[in-house]
């Protein structure tokens, strides 16, 4: 007898999982249930749309029921909820809500996909009018109808993650007065502060208001506006935006006894099978686990979705196949900005007692002979003993996309700074360096690990002691070293300064200074050569002006 495989929920996984299936067994019967009138569109899309950059809805639609029928003959069904399981009898319970009935079909194999819904915030006024969070195309409509029949100019957008920073880029290029509110001092989560603040300064520079360390206490509609109470004084604007975060969206998975972890997540084991053998799960409303540190967590991404579905129905069709786990691999467009993360970053590394340590390196996005070169700011976390890479942060223009996803790579496959000293990468002038970033970073951990040299973090420089017992050397050149210098640091250009070694103290540890710690790090070759101790200032003066705000 044929397969019946009954799949809760389209977009990334279950949409993934259909087609798939299809692909493994021509005869299974496959049903796949939309409670909303979309069984797969673009949601990573739905910013630039209501920004206008995404200028046709019907791009965001990737499939539509008839053609996902036509193409792997899957019973699509838009509008109809699985409002409950029968584990006992293996049979679903669906609404149809374009008739309002009732019905139940029995299954084989059943693969739930329900994703993660906004997160609403318990305050007074947070359903007024004006009031939005974005998930759907549904909400993306909402949003668009109001600004197009109500003209709004300001809008606050509450919640500085990915799609709050999306929005805020978005809504300001269609003209409108946006205010940025954050809870915690930074923004997108994933980095860490010293990486985020560039990122602040860059959003300002546009005209974005940020408010950092602002909680929203109350909504409250008035005459057409919204008067939104904040722990930091009050703010009118016209329209606000929700964007707090995500949950698991598992009532039916709980209603029907499935384990779940504290957080509501879904718990399945590698080949993405929950607590009930004949059932599945995939996509945003899964707990996955994390794989460079092995810890249970939350990581709602369109791209493990993906695989997860695929891994679902191979495990169905009897082909054993498994998730080894999420990296958080991600990116994000900030106006011409690009962020992007993968790996662990500092905050996990520290909260789980990891053996790490950290690099900054700046290199440009291109060869600087060529015309509009670019600095990046790169972070990379790597063992303290084996050097192998365990986080990596990218924040800068041109090739970001690129540095990050090579770092990616080289951590799905348990790269050391060695392996990256090795790697062979494309090069151009129009593209990158002859030394290539990732390989950079390479000889720049290879370096700290093999003694050639030692740093200091900027956590610790206001540890010093500014009694005179240290010295404090800025090298950078004249020509680098307009406008202000770090506290407390004299200036002697690294090309001046084996003719005046005589002015330095023997006596007196030396921490050392330039534009971006390449040039530290020569200066601290030398030094250490010649008998002086000395510390690297990791990330130079940039990382420091982009901390504290030190124009040049």
């Amino acid at each position: 007898m044929n397969k019946k495989i009954l799949i809760v929920g389209g977009v990334a996984g279950g949409a993934s999982a259909a087609a798939r299936l299809r692909r493994l067994d021509e005869h299974a019967e496959i049903i796949m249930f939309e409670k909303g009138e979309y069984i797969s569109f673009a949601n990573c899309g739905l910013p630039y749309y209501i920004g206008g950059e995404i200028e046709k809805r019907a791009s965001l639609i990737l499939q539509t029921p008839e053609a996902f029928r036509g193409r792997f003959n899957v019973d699509v069904r838009i509008c109809s909820e699985v409002a409950a399981i029968d584990r006992t009898k293996k049979t679903v319970t669906v609404k149809n809500h374009k008739t309002g009935e009732s019905y139940t079909e029995r299954y084989d194999s059943l693969i739930l996909s329900p994703g993660a819904e906004p997160i609403k915030p318990s305050i007074g006024g947070v359903d007024s009018k004006g009031v939005f969070t974005l998930r759907n195309l549904s909400d993306t409509d909402r949003i668009k109808n109001f600004i197009a029949e109500n003209k709004p100019h300001t809008v606050a957008i509450v919640g500085g993650g990915y799609i709050g920073v999306e929005m805020a880029e978005n809504l300001h290029k269609a003209g409108l007065d946006v205010t940025l509110i954050e809870m915690l001092n930074q923004v997108i989560a994933p980095l860490d502060f010293d990486m985020a603040c560039g990122v602040h300064r860059h959003i300002e520079s546009k005209g974005v208001k940020l408010l950092l360390e602002t909680a929203v206490k109350s909504i409250q509609g008035h005459n057409g506006k919204l008067q939104v109470e904040l722990s930091k004084g009050s703010l009118d604007v016209d329209m606000l935006i929700l964007s707090i975060g995500v949950r698991p969206e598992t009532g039916l998975a709980r209603h029907a006894g499935l384990e779940l972890n504290e957080r509501g997540s879904i718990i399945v084991d590698g080949n993405m099978r929950t607590s009930d053998k004949d059932i599945y799960a995939v996509g945003d409303a899964v707990e996955v686990t994390d794989f460079v540190t092995g810890q249970r967590t939350f990581i709602p991404l369109a791209g493990p979705a993906n695989k997860q579905g695929r891994i679902a129905a191979d495990n169905i069709c009897g082909i054993e196949s498994r998730y080894t786990g999420t990296q958080g691999s991600a990116i994000l467009r900030v106006f011409d900005m690009t962020v992007a993360t993968t790996g662990v970053n500092e905050k996990t590394a520290a909260r789980l007692g990891l053996d790490y340590d950290k690099i900054f390196t700046h290199p440009t996005s291109h060869a600087m002979y060529y015309p509009g070169f670019e600095y990046t700011a790169i972070k990379t976390l790597f063992d303290r003993k084996t050097g192998k890479i365990l986080g990596a942060q990218v924040v800068g223009f041109e090739g970001c996309d690129k540095n990050c996803d090579v770092l990616a790579t080289a951590i799905r496959f348990g790269a050391t700074a060695k392996d990256l000293t090795e790697l062979e990468l494309c090069y151009a002038p129009p593209y990158s360096s002859a030394k290539d970033p990732v390989n950079m970073i390479g000889f720049a951990i290879e370096n700290l690990l093999s003694g050639k040299y030692r740093q200091i973090h900027w956590h610790d420089y206001g540890k010093l002691p500014r009694d005179g017992s240290v010295i404090f050397l800025d090298t950078r050149m004249k020509e680098e070293s307009e406008g202000a210098p770090i506290g407390g640091f004299i200036n002697i250009p690294t090309n001046e300064l084996r003719n005046r070694l005589h002015e330095l103290d023997k006596n007196k540890t030396i921490y050392v200074s330039c534009r971006v710690g390449l040039q530290g790090y020569i200066t601290c070759r030398m030094l250490s050569q010649h008998g002086f101790t000395c510390y690297n200032f990791s990330g130079g003066y940039r990382l420091y002006k982009d901390l504290f705000g030190v124009k040049k």
